[in-house]
């Protein structure tokens, strides 16, 4: 079984494609030149260089180097790269229960070196119990065998490892909004676990959870706040800069991310804003075991 610190394949081929990017424009290269010199279709360079292909020939990063006059050490850097790509995630063999950009989701998620979450809806799943999860993943796929659900299930806790591990665990900042506490998903039972839960992680030096009650009405403006995740990633020590940032966001229809440095600021200038209305990190957890103790009577 895999480590749960390995590096993922989707930040590897992510890195792949804006280096190669990078090469190409710094040679002078256009999408349409580079495609005939290498004697493949544009799109197929589109691909590579957006991180969409799970696997990049060794062949094509040595043609893709030399046509941009890279070095024998930067190609050898990047053959590294497309090779790293090649090693199968830990949740390839669940992937057909998994949505296809949920699926990078969690790629980029294991890369990742911090994560700032905001969930006015549902406990966020990587700080979820089993039977949270269950609760959750139960009503989405009725087709599904209760196989695939506890496999889907398992998919979700073994996320949180990120947050557990012993080594390098990845700080997190949590804001739930209060209103997910008083949301009963499963049961009485499951909520009293559920807030324990979110409570004993709180305690952990990696990670910051905090409650933003209904009396802070919508701190960001006066804008209604949908779930949303930011995602730092580290630098890699291979001669490539970091990852940038990446906003994951939810809704009931599905998913999108944002790059674009403005769109990241934006939502950092969110997340402070939402962070200031929060109770302290003590009080939280004090409403979180305030709350089991209610749902456990």
């Amino acid at each position: 079984m895999p480590r749960d610190d390995q590096p993922d394949s989707t930040l590897p081929r992510r890195q792949l494609g804006r280096a190669l990017r990078d090469a190409r424009e710094g040679a002078g290269f256009t999408l349409e030149q580079a495609a005939r010199e290498m004697e493949i279709g544009k799109t197929s360079v589109i691909r590579i260089e957006k991180g969409h292909n799970e696997k990049v020939k060794q062949r094509d990063v040595d043609g893709f180097g030399r046509l941009y006059g890279l070095s024998d050490q930067r190609i050898d850097e990047l053959k590294a790269l497309a090779q790293q790509m090649a090693t199968k995630s830990w949740w390839q063999a669940d992937r057909h229960l998994i949505l296809p950009r949920y699926s990078t989701y969690i790629g980029l998620e294991s890369g990742a070196s911090q994560l700032f979450s905001y969930q006015p809806l549902i406990v966020p799943g990587l700080l979820q119990v089993a039977d949270y999860a269950r609760a959750i993943e139960q009503p989405q796929l009725p087709s599904d065998t209760p196989e695939d659900l506890e496999r889907r299930v398992s998919l979700r806790l073994r996320r949180a490892a990120i947050l557990t591990r012993q080594r390098n665990p990845v700080p997190a900042d949590f804001i739930l909004h209060e209103s997910v506490l008083h949301t009963v998903v499963g049961s009485r039972t499951v909520m009293a676990n559920e807030c324990r839960h979110m409570a004993d992680m709180s305690t952990r030096v990696n990670i910051t959870l905090r409650i933003l009650p209904s009396s802070a009405g919508f701190p960001a403006a006066g804008i209604p706040v949908q779930p949303y995740t930011i995602l730092d990633f580290p630098v890699t020590g291979r001669g490539f800069d970091a990852e940038p940032p990446v906003v994951y966001c939810e809704n009931p229809i599905g998913s999108m991310f944002f790059e674009d440095a403005a769109d990241v600021r934006r939502y950092r200038d969110i997340h402070e804003a939402l962070l200031r209305a929060t109770l302290d990190e003590q009080a939280s957890r004090d409403l979180l075991r305030q709350v089991a103790r209610r749902y456990g009577s």
